[in-house]
This record gives structure tokens, sequence and C-alpha cells, in this order.
């Protein structure tokens, strides 16, 4: 009896630390950080050619205090829902530990809650980077390294300022040109070779 009131006390206290702390929900943090990206609606970007670069910075409307928390801004570069559709990979959940929205990592920076000066930043996109639709967002963590706040470039619809990416194919045009001259030289000189054997074909019959 005493096993069975002990078992039911536990499964009380996890149910309490399940609503006493819940999970960390996407949609339970406050858009309080503003975010520009370089590239415009539509653009084509090259992995490991192009570089995007914006700026972030505290949306001043909130009131004071709003960023005491805040340590560190991670700007993450992010799927958009045509990106998404059919690939269970990137798909978005509000629980946070979950979603697969947000994967590649662009840049972490130090935040200083007494300079609210506009920050700026440039990121070379990774070649790993894969091709697809995308936008920036950025996260603000606190010194737990947990997710306080956010800001991005798109709309909560996640439906304007998207920009593409294409990966690279691993030719690159160099080489393509070095194998197209490779190749004539190679015909040039077998031209040749041929033509001076022919030569001395002849000689001694002469």
């Amino acid at each position: 009896m005493a096993a069975h009131k002990l078992v039911v006390a536990s499964l009380l206290l996890c149910c309490l630390a399940e609503i006493c702390y819940g999970k960390d929900l996407f949609s339970s943090l406050k858009r309080t950080i503003d975010v520009t990206a370089s590239p415009k609606q539509g653009q084509v970007l090259l992995s490991g050619v192009d570089k995007i670069s914006g700026t972030w910075a505290l949306n001043k409307t909130f009131p004071a205090g709003t960023d005491s928390s805040y340590k560190t801004i991670k700007l993450k570069l992010c799927y958009a829902p045509i990106s998404q559709k059919d690939r269970a990979w990137r798909k978005t959940e509000d629980e946070l530990s979950r979603d697969k929205t947000c994967q590649h990592k662009m840049l972490a920076m130090p935040y200083n809650a007494s300079n609210k000066t506009v920050q700026t930043f440039e990121w070379l996109i990774q070649r790993d980077v894969p091709q697809a639709t995308y936008f920036v967002r950025a996260y603000a963590f606190d010194s737990n390294d947990k997710e306080v706040a956010y800001g991005q470039t798109t709309n909560a619809g996640k439906s304007t300022n998207l920009f593409e990416i294409n990966a690279i194919s691993g030719r690159h045009a160099t080489l393509d040109i070095c194998s197209v001259v490779f190749s004539a030289f190679s015909v040039v000189s077998l031209g040749v070779f041929f033509y001076i054997e022919k030569r001395k074909g002849k000689s001694p019959k002469q």
C-alpha cells in the first residue's frame, strides 16, 4: 500500500513539474527583434559564393527592461513553407526542441543591453546549404542558452522577403574551360603526330 502511494505521489510530482515548467514553445516568444537581410524578394544566391548581410536591433516600441535576460543573439537560415512541403525533416513544430525550420546556423553575437544601436552582420553562405527557399530569423537566448525572444525578415505567415539559394553543382567554370582547352590541345597534338609520322614514312621512298 505504501509503495502504491509512493508511485502515485511520484506521478503527481511529474505532472506538476510538466505544468509548472512546460515545454518551450515558439508561440510563447515575443517578436522583439527587428531583423533585415540583404537578399531581395525572389533573389537567387549561390552557396559557397554569395554572402548575406543585414542588421538586427531591439524593437524600441517595447518597454524598458524587455531585453534584461538577453545574453546572445543567434542568426539562423530558415526554410520557407514552399521548401518544407512533403519534407518532414524540415517540418515546423511549435515545440522549439522539435522544430526543424531553422537548421542552418549563421552567426552568434553577444547581446549588450546597454547598447541600443543597430548591429550589422555578414555571412558567407556555406557550401553544404541545400537548394531551397529561405528567410533569416534571429533568436535571443538567455544565460541558460534558452530562447526567450525572436525576430525574422519575413511576416508571420512566412510569405514575404523570401529568397532562394542554389547549391553548387560540384563543377567550376575554370575547370570546364581547362578541360575544353586540354581536349583541343590533345586533338591538335594528335594531328601533328600523324602528320610527322606520315612525312617520315614518305622520306625513305623519296
